[in-house]
Parts: C-alpha cells; sequence; structure tokens
C-alpha cells in the first residue's frame, strides 16, 4: 500500500496545478471582458475635439468629430473584409483649422481606384487610434505602386507630412460616402481566456484518469 502514496500524492498535485490554472484563466477571462466592455462604451461615446496633444494610450479609442479639406496625397493599405475579399484602406490627409492630421477614409476593392477628394469641408466623426500592426516580418511598404502592408502611424505621418494623429472615420458628412468605413471595434483584440481555461480543465481531467489508472493497475491484488 506504502508504494501507491507517491504517485498519489504526485497525481493530485498535478490536478491542484492545473485546476488552479484553469481558475487564473477564468479570472482573466473576467479581467479581459471588463477591458472590452470598457473599450466598447468608449468608443460610442459622445464625441469631442481632438486633444491638443492626444496621448498613444489614454486617447486610443477616443470617439472625436472634426471638420476639414481632404488632401489629394493618399496612402493604400492592404486589408480584407470579409465577404468582399482583400482591398484597400485609404489614407489621406486633412487639414483642420489649425493642424493637419491623417484620416483613415474607409474600404475600397482591389479592382477599384480611389475616389477623387470632394471640393468642399468635410464632417468626420470616428475614433483616434494608433493600431499594433507593425512587427519584423511587415514587408516595406511598395512606395512605387503606394501599396502598404500596415498602418504605421508615425510612417505614414511622415509619407504625407501630417501630425502622427490617425483619425479611423465611422461616419461622414458625405452623401453618399465616397468609400465604406471600417470603423474601429473590439474584435480585433484577442480574448482567449476561455479555450486556455478549458484546455488546462481538461488536461486536469485526462492528468485525474491517468492517475486513477495507474493506481488500479499496481494496487495489489488480495487473495481469495
Amino acid at each position: 500500500m506504502n508504494r501507491l502514496i507517491p504517485p498519489l500524492i504526485f497525481g493530485l498535485a498535478g490536478i491542484a496545478v492545473l485546476v488552479s490554472l484553469a481558475i487564473w484563466q477564468f479570472q482573466r477571462l473576467h479581467w479581459k471582458n471588463t477591458i472590452l466592455a470598457d473599450i466598447e462604451a468608449r468608443i460610442i461615446a459622445e464625441p469631442v475635439g481632438v486633444p491638443a496633444r492626444p496621448d498613444p494610450v489614454t486617447d486610443r479609442y477616443l470617439p472625436v468629430e472634426v471638420s476639414g479639406r481632404l488632401g489629394t496625397p493618399f496612402l493604400r493599405i492592404l486589408a480584407s473584409r470579409k465577404k468582399i475579399g482583400a482591398g484597400y484602406r485609404v489614407i489621406s490627409p486633412l487639414q483642420l483649422a489649425d493642424r493637419l492630421i491623417l484620416v483613415d477614409r474607409g474600404f475600397i476593392k482591389l479592382a477599384d481606384d480611389v475616389p477623387a477628394v470632394p471640393d468642399q469641408l468635410v464632417t468626420f466623426t470616428g475614433n483616434l487610434h494608433w493600431p499594433d500592426e507593425v512587427d519584423g516580418y511587415t514587408p516595406v511598404p511598395d512606395y512605387d505602386e503606394n501599396i502598404w502592408f500596415a498602418r504605421d502611424v508615425p510612417a505614414m505621418a511622415a509619407a504625407l507630412s501630417t501630425e502622427p494623429i490617425l483619425l479611423v472615420v465611422r461616419t461622414s458628412s458625405l452623401s453618399p460616402p465616397q468609400l465604406s468605413p471600417m470603423p474601429v471595434d473590439s474584435k480585433g483584440i484577442a480574448n482567449n481566456h476561455l479555450q486556455y481555461a478549458l484546455t488546462w480543465i481538461s488536461l486536469a481531467v485526462i492528468w485525474l484518469c491517468m492517475t486513477s489508472f495507474y493506481i488500479i493497475r499496481t494496487k495489489p491484488k488480495t487473495e481469495s
């Protein structure tokens, strides 16, 4: 009987560790859901003006409303949409009363031409955003074809000689709108904690079964 004690302790310890990891992931899930709810509430809040010095952390997703004139240069950022396919986000400079910022006007298909900018004052509502789309694997933009592979706010601002401020359009005063907006939302924020928790629970069940099987197989048989 004594030889069963070490595997029993080892089995129970493993189960305890796996269950604790599952509980931790459930706690993380609650934490992430709270953050996502706060972000969604922030995204759809009443729009304000662009802050004098917006902060990429505290002002991310800030809803704003601006009026200005679109500049003629533009950048095309490779993107895709469900049920539509590949296309481009169109980034243009927007001249406000006293500053020049970037505006993500929306989506066009690969084969479509970028519409000419209107010769009129345009009002946009949307959200400030500093998307984290660039990493070590992001290709260098194809400057000859004007194709970018990620929204790199500082680089885009340098290319269009604007402030490093990006407004992602939700609605505009243009009727009909020239482009299909791709507004900011929280869908791109990873939230896999439920899957992780279920994985740890599954491993705990498997560990329990293996421990039980081992103990049953190694338990001394009583003589009849």
